[in-house]
């Protein structure tokens, strides 16, 4: 009875983990969508709204919501008193403390961190093809992570499930 237990526990624990890998290759591309859109809703502030960047990173912050919501309205604490950051650099350090909590890549970070460089450092139009640059890489990515979802994602959940049962075999 204790060895069913345990065959059941370890089976249990290796299907819950490859359930969490195959979530993180369903979240990557959701939250790429939700940074792409994150950075439209900044191009209409910019361009229609003419509203301050900070007040316009706490709209996007809140209307994004989860972690990428949470980098943009870092990055606006991030500029108001008494830290008075630049743009820039408290995109940057927003980043850098909130990235972890994504399940975006590297390859992700280095596009905002590349337009965090430009972002409040020219006029509107600069900047809107800054944004759209971004934009475009960042759909670039998104491509590859729905192709990397669909490749990986489904093995994930099928190979927590098979290890779990190849451990219980080699243990009776």
């Amino acid at each position: 009875m204790l060895k069913m237990l345990g065959a059941v526990l370890v089976i249990a624990a290796t299907t819950l983990a490859g359930w969490v890998q195959a979530k993180q290759y369903a979240s990557r591309p959701r939250q790429i969508r939700r940074l792409i859109l994150a950075l439209k809703r900044l191009e209409t502030e910019i361009m229609y709204g003419f509203t301050p960047l900070p007040e316009a990173l706490v709209r996007i912050g809140e209307q994004s919501g989860g972690a990428v919501g949470s980098i943009f309205h870092s990055a606006a604490e991030n500029m108001k008193p008494p830290d008075n950051r630049t743009a820039q650099d408290a995109l940057q350090l927003a980043i850098e403390s909130g990235w972890n909590t994504t399940a975006m890549k590297k390859a992700e970070q280095d596009i905002m961190r590349q337009f965090s460089y430009t972002l409040g450092t020219s006029d509107r139009k600069d900047q809107l093809g800054h944004i759209a640059t971004a934009v475009r890489q960042l759909e670039s990515e998104e491509h590859e992570a729905r192709e990397e979802q669909n490749r990986y994602e489904k093995m994930f959940r099928s190979l927590g499930l098979l290890f779990g049962v190849f451990i219980v075999i080699v243990m009776y």
